[in-house]
């Protein structure tokens, strides 16, 4: 027998068991998907450790899966015998546990289902004919079912069963959670109930990092202002390397590496935080690069456990969806700090230039850094700020 376990790759974070995608009696081939796991930053699939059949599942639908725990048994090298047609109609063996009639299928989709998708399908009378998957090769998904549930209604007739569902316009009414904003509310409440938070405000000039990355576009090379953040964060933490630590009973443990997460928006879904590895040791154009590759996975629902996990470091670029000012808390348990970036915006500042005051107008930004006051004080959190600000005016040298 061999063991299926939850990865190890969580981190602390909790995840639940949002489906199974076979099922006891069904047969596997090595590095099939088995089940689907959900934390508050990303679904991943667990492929199968080896071929054979599904022998025992120990965790079900809903039930928490910690890091090693144990989720089911396959019995190697075992077939299922039960029958089911043949292309030619001939009985043949078929996995155990599964209707002969497709659910609201064509004949065949069926097996796409997982049985929490196929009871949720039941329960709102919904016609997965009629759902996007965005699963796996197209595969509907719980979170699918969840977002079709949430944006109809019913109307009720005195005459008979409810028609059938109409687009609901949302004017008023109740929008149910998922399980990403569930979990997105837990860590928020447990991040403000266990750390001391204080926030520090600087700003920055953003006028060498924007004819930099004009300098770089006209080469060909297309940058994001975000990288121009990762980077200079990374520098910065030579000013105060406690930033880069974590909090524990005993002690603060600083980071071998300096790993950044960057929270990306995923519109009403929440935000994932993908992490940025090793930032410290990248040049400019590789954590570009490094960026784009993430923020593309993220959106397309394609990061795995490993892409949101081992910051050591988080940066929210909150300005990107117009706010000026914002004091992010700490997201990831043992994070010492998250910085905060406003909305860049043309502002009039005062310049000495050839020792008189002059009236010039910039790009401008609000900087904030949030830190654990436990693992850093005051003096660090502005030594920080300050060497990052320093980057972030320049000069910019391509390195």
């Amino acid at each position: 027998m061999i063991e299926i376990r939850v990865p190890n790759e969580q981190e602390g974070t909790k995840a639940v068991v949002r489906a199974w995608l076979k099922q006891v009696g069904d047969p596997v081939a090595l590095n099939d998907p088995l089940v689907e796991l959900e934390t508050d930053k990303v679904t991943q699939e667990v492929p199968s450790p080896a071929a054979g059949v599904l022998a025992e599942i120990l965790l079900d639908t809903d039930s928490d899966a910690v890091p090693g725990a144990l989720l089911g048994r396959i019995s190697e090298g075992e077939r299922s015998s039960q029958p089911v047609a043949s292309s030619e109609g001939e009985p043949r063996p078929e996995p155990r546990g599964r209707p002969s009639t497709p659910l609201g299928t064509n004949g065949g989709a069926e097996t796409r289902l997982s049985p929490s998708v196929k009871r949720a399908l039941l329960q709102h009378n919904l016609d997965p004919a009629r759902l996007a998957g965005t699963g796996r090769n197209g595969r509907i998904t719980r979170e699918d079912v969840d977002r079709a549930v949430a944006a109809v209604t019913v109307t009720v007739t005195h005459d008979g069963p409810p028609a059938t569902a109409q687009p609901r316009q949302f004017e008023a009414g109740d929008i149910p959670h998922d399980r990403m904003r569930l979990k997105i509310a837990e860590n928020m409440a447990r991040a403000v109930a266990d750390a001391p938070h204080v926030t520090a405000v600087f700003e920055a000039d953003f006028s060498a990092v924007a004819a930099h990355k004009a300098a770089l576009a006209a080469q060909g090379v297309k940058l994001s202002y975000t990288a121009f953040i990762v980077h200079a964060a990374a520098e910065a933490m030579a000013a105060a390397p406690a930033i880069n630590g974590r909090w524990h009973d005993d002690r603060i443990a600083i980071a071998p590496t300096i790993d950044i997460g960057v929270g990306t928006a995923l519109g009403d879904k929440g935000l994932v935080v993908p992490v940025v590895k090793d930032a410290g040791v990248l040049t400019l154009e590789q954590i570009g690069a490094r960026l784009d590759d993430l923020t593309r996975r993220a959106r397309a629902g394609k990061l795995t456990a490993a892409d949101v996990s081992g910051g050591s470091f988080t940066i929210s670029n909150h300005g990107v969806s117009g706010s000026l000012l914002a004091a992010p808390i700490i997201l990831h348990q043992g994070q010492a700090a998250i910085l905060g970036i406003g909305k860049l915006e043309k502002r009039v500042v005062v310049r000495e230039i050839a020792g008189q005051d002059a009236l010039l107008v910039r790009p401008m930004a609000y900087v904030t850094l949030t830190i654990d006051h436990r693992v850093v004080d005051g003096h660090q959190t502005n030594a920080w700020l300050t060497r990052f600000v320093e980057r972030i005016e320049g000069p910019w040298e391509r390195r």
